[in-house]
């Protein structure tokens, strides 16, 4: 019918925070061991990482730290070359961590997944970590062959800006060959959802445990989790209260 919206196409995901809570338990150890590696006296706890989470992209992070507690340190003529060997061994503990089971999909992810591409949905991701982290992640949780669930993944330094920047996700549109209007994005950062809001996709918030109390207003879902038959996800859809399990026929049937 003339005027109807367009049929939800695919869901985009972001992966830190938002699959898992890879920040805390994951991301933040593998930067502390790579400190340790080449000797540097840097130690992000539980408080300061999340406060360093307001900078996205992993070197840009650490330089914006390195700023701050040695200035002169930080506009070295080798700082660019220490930062980058300081990501590569991060990456690598990274990869080691969640090889080792140490990061877990946040629950109803899985669930998610599957009933999305069971129901002919397109998956994909959008994300600024490197592309060795996403494929980690998804290999240790999903198992062999769990790209091959994603129609696009989009990661690493594929754009040159990072979230807030919608670069990413105008990216993975691109090649989705889909329009925002038949696509739902998932986020779980402020950082995130303005880059998903600026592509002009409706978003599903899910804050994690460094961004619960932090304000979403451009979501059009801001939910406590996915839910599942024995815990309910609770929160509010385009200004709604909501309490149920979130699954494609309830996505599809707010998106018409």
């Amino acid at each position: 019918m003339s005027g109807s919206p367009p049929a939800l196409r695919a869901l985009i995901f972001d992966v830190d925070g938002t699959l898992a809570e890879t920040e805390r338990d994951g991301h933040r150890v593998a930067f502390n061991r790579a400190f340790a590696e080449l000797g540097l006296d840097w130690q992000w706890d539980e408080a300061l990482y999340g406060r360093l989470l307001a900078v996205t992209g992993g070197k840009e992070r650490m330089l914006h730290y390195w700023r701050g507690v040695d200035p002169r340190g930080a506009q070295a003529p080798d700082a660019v070359e220490l930062i980058a060997e300081l990501h590569r061994r991060k990456t690598r503990h990274y990869v080691d961590l969640v090889q080792s089971g140490a990061v877990a999909l946040r629950p109803g992810v899985r669930r998610l997944l599957e009933q999305a591409r069971g129901a002919g949905l397109l998956l994909a991701i959008a994300t600024t970590t490197t592309p060795d982290n996403v494929d980690a992640l998804l290999r240790a949780t999903l198992g062999v062959g769990a790209d091959e669930m994603f129609a696009c993944v989009g990661a690493g330094d594929i754009v040159p800006r990072k979230k807030p920047d919608p670069g990413i996700y105008r990216w993975v549109l691109e090649r989705l060959g889909l329009g925002p209007e038949a696509c739902v994005a998932f986020e779980d950062s402020p950082a995130g959802l303005c880059a998903a809001h600026a592509a002009g996709l409706r978003t599903v918030v899910t804050p994690g445990v460094y961004t619960q109390r932090e304000a979403f207003p451009e979501a059009w879902a801001l939910l406590d989790g996915l839910g599942d038959e024995h815990r309910p996800a609770v929160g509010h859809v385009a200004g709604r209260a909501w309490r149920g399990v979130l699954d494609p026929a309830q996505l599809r049937t707010w998106a018409g």
